[in-house]
């Protein structure tokens, strides 16, 4: 595990520094390019914040804790994070690990602002110390399901793995599309070949076929797979789980990996922070940044409010969820209960499916928004 420390001679803040714990995939088999983006985030703000004086006048510090999607590791860092005496934890992407981060902060009376993960059941019973930024998986996947059956889609595979995660999204899918008249096809990955992949889509004439996988593997050899079949060549591949986001999605598959719609939780137009926001972003990392990086910055933004006014005692910023009020880079923050989600919850999240553009795969076009 790894601490990141305060930058040095950041702005005005001096004195005894406010902590929160950052929980962020470092190494594999976490997704890395994810929590690279993630962490960029929380650092830039971080040090805006400081910038600014920090938190009446003491600097905030960042104590980051690498998961590497790993459940226990999760936890185990969530119980050291609270002995070392942080107001919050924040971050997060994989929501298996953010589950079981969410579990242990409530356990503990641990303020937790999950930044990027979607899991419905991110803890069992309703909490008043978990609140979520990224938006539930129900609502991001129902609006996945509408963009496919707009574009005439009623017989979608679904190429998937075990997990919590690609489960609930299957029954998400399977409950959205059926009584519109589709169908979900299930290939279980754990028994089929990217080739035995496309000869099931063949068989059950499939229109369409989603990667509930991990990446790379097994996610890029069976779009591969599908791209070199000459019988698939009107399949729609598409990743609702983002995969294609990130930077290495394309180096792997090239021109392969465009045209392949994913979820993205970005506005239409960014705000003049988000925009400003976007450019410290890009210098930080050396690329455009992801949805991801913006869900770090917001986080923190967030986080540095109700401690500004409710100072780092972990019950008032507990209790400060619902009164929060935060203009973000996406839009404005707020959070609410809402019916079957047990942790406070923006609403308002901006969804959009998007894909590579397949003329200029470097560049992402807007299909379909909510």
């Amino acid at each position: 595990m790894s601490t990141s420390p305060l930058p040095v001679g950041v702005g005005r803040a001096d004195g005894p520094s406010v902590r929160i714990g950052a929980l962020v995939p470092l190494t594999r088999p976490g997704w890395v390019e994810a929590g690279r983006q993630l962490l960029a985030g929380l650092e830039l703000a971080v040090h805006e914040v400081n910038d600014a004086d920090g938190i009446a006048g003491k600097p905030l510090e960042l104590v980051v804790r690498d998961t590497a999607a790993d459940p226990l590791k999760a936890a185990a860092a969530v119980d050291e994070l609270a002995a070392l005496g942080v107001a919050a934890v924040v971050g997060e992407y994989h929501s298996v690990v953010a589950r079981a981060a969410a579990g242990r902060a409530d356990a503990l009376g641990l303020p937790y602002l999950c930044s990027s993960a979607v899991l419905d059941a991110l803890t069992d019973q309703p909490t008043r110390w978990v609140a979520r930024l990224s938006p539930p998986q129900s609502r991001g996947w129902r609006v996945y399901a509408d963009f496919l059956l707009g574009a005439g889609h009623s017989r979608i595979a679904v190429a998937t793995q075990p997990s919590v995660y690609w489960a609930a999204g299957t029954r998400i899918l399977q409950d959205h599309l059926a009584p519109r008249g589709g169908r979900v096809i299930e290939l279980d990955m754990s028994a089929l070949t990217p080739a035995a992949v496309c000869d099931a889509l063949v068989d059950q004439e499939a229109t369409a076929l989603l990667l509930l996988v991990g990446h790379p593997e097994p996610a890029v050899p069976i779009v591969k797979a599908v791209r070199r079949d000459p019988r698939l060549a009107e399949v729609q591949m598409g990743a609702p789980a983002g995969q294609p986001e990130f930077a290495e999605w394309a180096a792997l598959l090239g021109d392969d990996g465009a045209a392949i719609p994913f979820l993205r939780y970005l506005p239409e137009r960014l705000s003049p922070l988000g925009a400003r926001v976007e450019t410290a972003l890009r210098e930080r990392l050396g690329d455009a940044p992801s949805f991801v990086a913006f869900e770090g910055y917001d986080t923190v933004a967030v986080l540095a409010e109700v401690l500004r006014s409710q100072g780092a005692d972990r019950t008032r910023i507990a209790e400060s969820w619902p009164r929060v009020t935060v203009e973000g880079t996406r839009g404005q923050i707020q959070f609410s209960r809402t019916p079957d989600i047990n942790v406070w919850q923006w609403t308002r999240t901006p969804i959009q499916v998007v894909d590579r553009d397949p003329a200029e795969p470097g560049r992402f076009r807007v299909l379909h928004a909510d």
